[in-house]
């Protein structure tokens, strides 16, 4: 299965001057295969340490921070002579290990020969006040689920994924309904690691869906194992509520949904938690497209979406009928998967920041708001083929933008200032 964060990994080892590096995503997502891949490929020795349950490497971070005492330490625990030009040292789910997160620091400034990937799902991260974090002395690579283009490769089409990349919208045009079907699947199946692989093996639906619960489930039982205990019951019943929040015509989180009569201090924690471990989107309101759009930051409106489009779809129980009728996967719930598969498209963007705008009487709504270069794109999403979008109209009258995108099932084309990009290539179109 090919991860585009390879290339990432590869800049990473090339780069001189390069610190140790935390790979940071939900679980599932493939941090371990990634990173386990990356040390076959392209270094002599590997030596990968997972940090959960290891009494062994607990005590010997424990002691103290001096880096070459944790060197011999590693070297005799795995039978491996280490050296610092030829090995990759993997240290796994390293928030179980705290002094392991803070060794980092030490690494960076005393040791930087030393080659060092680090991954954690975050959670338990914030139960470890105590813990100093490495700030300024660590690099970070985010990790998601597979994107479409990384699905479309893992089904053997690289072919089309190159067209993409290329920005030959005319040639997609031709291909459109290879790339409508992928599409289809991918709302159904999603991006989990696991649930593309069985499915590139198997081609059953069935199978892809009980996988799908088996990882909700994992992800239910994380919430007791790690999350404070007053705090799991919120969480619970948060997570639960971002499908009917979706399904909305309006879909501005309101915490009256979670639990009647909810306030949203109530919540912060839960909320804070969830987006920590990379299992939602957290996506505020828009108050002007201005820049820096940071400053222009709604802090109490938002909407949320979850990790990945096919653990929206299992859900919701999305059924494969459901899937193979017409184009209906792209308008059930009012949208919401749809623009799940956008919002997902959109967070694997580097360096491109994700908002919403309303107007202040609310009957105005840009779905996605971004800032590409120095030019701030609204994007609308269409879930149908219609595309008459009234407020997008109104944002344009109001902010006049350089250039705005209206993604939906049709074909590329360029209206003057107006971009009509398919739903398959809005990420292509904004990013790479």
């Amino acid at each position: 299965m090919k991860r585009f964060a390879m290339d990432e990994l590869i800049k990473w080892k090339a780069d001189k001057k390069k610190k140790p590096l935390i790979i940071r995503g939900a679980r599932q997502v493939g941090k371990t295969w990634l990173m386990k891949e990356f040390g076959n490929l392209h270094y002599a020795t590997t030596i990968y340490i997972m940090l959960d349950n290891n009494p062994i490497m607990k005590e010997l971070f424990g002691k103290d921070l001096d880096v070459h005492r944790i060197i011999k330490g590693i070297e005799m625990a795995y039978r491996t002579k280490i050296d610092p030009q030829s090995t990759l040292l993997i240290f796994d789910e390293i928030q179980e290990v705290p002094q392991a997160l803070t060794s980092l620091k030490y690494f960076n400034e005393n040791a930087p020969e030393y080659q060092i990937i680090a991954a954690g799902s975050l959670l338990g991260v914030a139960l470890h006040p105590g813990t100093s974090f490495p700030v300024g002395k660590v690099d970070f690579l985010n990790l998601y689920p597979l994107s479409f283009k990384e699905f479309l490769s893992a089904g053997g089409k690289d072919d089309f994924v190159d067209c993409l990349n290329n920005k030959d919208f005319e040639m997609a045009n031709v291909f459109r309904n290879d790339y409508i079907d992928s599409l289809k699947k991918y709302f159904y199946i999603g991006g989990m690691p696991e649930a593309v692989h069985d499915f590139t093996l198997n081609g059953d639906f069935e199978r892809v869906r009980e996988i799908q619960r088996k990882i909700l489930l994992a992800y239910e039982l994380d919430f007791s194992k790690h999350a404070p205990n007053n705090e799991v019951p919120r969480i619970r019943m948060l997570w639960n509520s971002v499908p009917s929040q979706l399904s909305k015509e309006n879909k501005k989180f309101i915490y009256g949904l979670v639990r009647e009569g909810a306030r949203a201090k109530d919540y912060e924690l839960a909320l804070l938690w969830l987006s920590d471990c990379g299992l939602i989107h957290k996506l505020p309101r828009l108050t002007k497209p201005h820049m820096p759009l940071k400053a222009y930051e709604d802090m109490k409106s938002f909407k949320l979406y979850l990790l990945d489009v096919g653990l929206l779809s299992a859900l919701c129980e999305l059924d494969t009928t459901t899937l193979l009728k017409s184009n209906d996967v792209f308008t059930e719930f009012k949208g919401a998967l749809t623009e799940q598969f956008v919002m997902q498209q959109l967070a694997q963007l580097r360096n491109m920041p994700v908002y919403y705008w309303t107007n202040e009487s609310g009957n105005a709504e840009i779905d996605f708001v971004t800032q590409v270069g120095s030019k701030i794109v609204p994007i609308e999403v269409k879930a149908s083929i219609n595309l008459h979008a009234k407020s997008l109209k109104v944002y344009r009258e109001k902010f006049s933008p350089e250039i705005a995108v209206r993604t939906a099932m049709t074909d590329f084309k360029e209206q003057d200032d107006l971009v009509n990009v398919p739903l398959y290539a809005v990420d292509s179109y904004l990013g790479c």
